[in-house]
Order: structure tokens, then sequence, then C-alpha cells
């Protein structure tokens, strides 16, 4: 037997991003070199039409903004985008709850990329 060994410091780690308490997804390190985010792109956020109990969401990242678009902001080698609008009109109670989301890289059938946000809920820890 022979056995292939994978090397680890090749593997994506923590690509996700994250509701903070105030409404706002950030991403992390890992996540904003693979969605390569600048303060020049936008970011389209929608859920699955077709299957109303599909909890995740679905990403497309874009260099031009438009009416279906949240802007990329920076705050120092962070990434967010101001989405408490979102999350509330979806009911998603990231007060009570830490929301993360792991980030999957899709193609659709035309061969489009988009991301896929898996969906990851506890309790907040109080302070």
């Amino acid at each position: 037997m022979k056995i292939e060994f994978i090397k680890a410091s090749d593997l994506e780690r923590n690509v996700k991003c994250t509701i903070h308490k105030n409404g706002k997804l950030g991403f992390t390190e890992a996540a904003i070199k693979k969605l390569n985010l600048e303060t020049n792109r936008f970011i389209k956020i929608g859920t699955n039409e077709e299957d109303k109990n599909d909890t995740n969401l679905y990403m497309v990242i874009q260099s031009e903004g438009d009416e279906y678009s949240f802007k990329a902001n920076k705050a120092g080698n962070y990434f967010y985008i101001n989405t408490k609008a979102l999350f509330d009109k979806l009911e998603i109670d990231y007060r009570k709850h830490s929301i993360i989301y792991d980030i999957v890289e899709c193609k659709n059938d035309e061969g489009n990329l988009y991301y896929k946000l898996i969906k990851r809920e506890k309790d907040r820890k109080s302070k």
C-alpha cells in the first residue's frame, strides 16, 4: 500500500463570514483572499426561491454595483457589508444567535461562479 499524504497548508481554512450583533456581515481573512474582496467590489446575496426550507444564502461578487448589491466596506484589514436590513427582513435572529456561514465555491449550469453560504447557528454566550 502506498499512502498519499495531503498537505495541510494547501487546504482552505476559515473561509467563512459571520453576522455581527450590529447586523453587519464580516469576512475572515481567508474569505477575503478567496473572494478577492476589495473596496471596489459589490456583493449580491439571495435565497433559494425554489426551496423555502433552504436556510443557506447564495452570493455573487461583482465589480459594479446595482440595485441588488451591497458595497464591500473596509475597516483596517477587515471587510464587511451592511446587511442589518437584509437579515431583519429574512428574520434571522443574529442578536440572540451566533450565525456563521461557511463559504463554498459553486458554478451554475452556465458555468457562472457563485458562492453558497452554509449556515451554522448557536446561542450567543452572555457576558
